[in-house]
This record gives C-alpha cells, structure tokens and sequence, in this order.
C-alpha cells in the first residue's frame, strides 16, 4: 500500500474482490449476520482493508456485540472516513476506508468503555493479519 489514495475503475476492483466483497465494499452492501469466520477469530493481530490492506483495527478492540458481525470499539488513527447513511428511518453514520473509499459499515454508540463505540463492520470488508506470535 502507498501512501497516495488507491482508486481504481469497477471493473479493476472487480477483478480483484470476491463478488460479495465487492458488493460491500464498492457497493455499500450489507453481508448476511453471522456469516463472517472472523466472528470466531480472537487471536492477537491487525485488521485491514480487504480492498487495500489499510490497517483499520488492532485486534485487542474486539467483542462480541451479539450483532452478527465483527465488532470493535475503537479504529486506528487515521483508518476511515464517515458520512452520514439515510436508506432507513433515521440517519447512521457509515465508516469508510480512508485509503480506498471502501464501506465496512456502521457506527453505532452502543459500544462497550473506554469508548462507548461499536464499529459494526462487514466481514468481508476485512481481512486479519495475526501477530507474528499467533502466524
């Protein structure tokens, strides 16, 4: 990853994500609730982009929010942008990858302290890289 935006044409992000990453990611879609094997991940480690490998979250910030997919309190500085969504009934701040523009999900704050935040996140918008201790 450079430090400039990646930006890339549909057809190239389509070549490179899985389908349904690429409907997230690109998209702004939603995955299924509980279909994400990283529900189930707690080792030490990073979570990054799966578009663009921008470090979004370190491991320690997980739990389990009951939700249906990945949570996490707190992002790495620097890891996304936001905008408010309006496709339901009241307004939720959505979070993007800062590098590649990619859709993770929402912002909610109903989260456990310090923050009191959930990043309610798309499992196929990530991708974990362990610790070299847990690789």
């Amino acid at each position: 990853m450079s430090d400039a935006k990646t930006q890339l044409s549909d057809a190239e992000w389509q070549a490179r994500l899985p389908d349904e990453a690429f409907q997230v990611l690109r998209n702004e879609a939603t995955e299924r609730p509980g279909s994400s094997p990283l529900n189930d991940e707690w080792r030490a480690g990073t979570y990054v982009c799966a578009g663009c490998g921008h470090p979004l979250f370190d491991a320690s910030v997980k739990f389990d929010a009951h939700c249906g997919w990945p949570s996490f309190y707190e992002a790495l500085p620097g890891a996304f942008e936001t905008k408010t969504d309006h496709k339901l009934i009241y307004p939720r701040t959505e979070y993007h990858c800062a590098n590649c523009g990619g859709h993770h999900g929402h912002v909610f704050p109903d989260g456990p302290e310090p923050t009191g935040t959930r990043y309610c996140s798309n499992g196929v918008a990530l991708r974990f890289v362990p610790a070299e201790d847990d690789a």
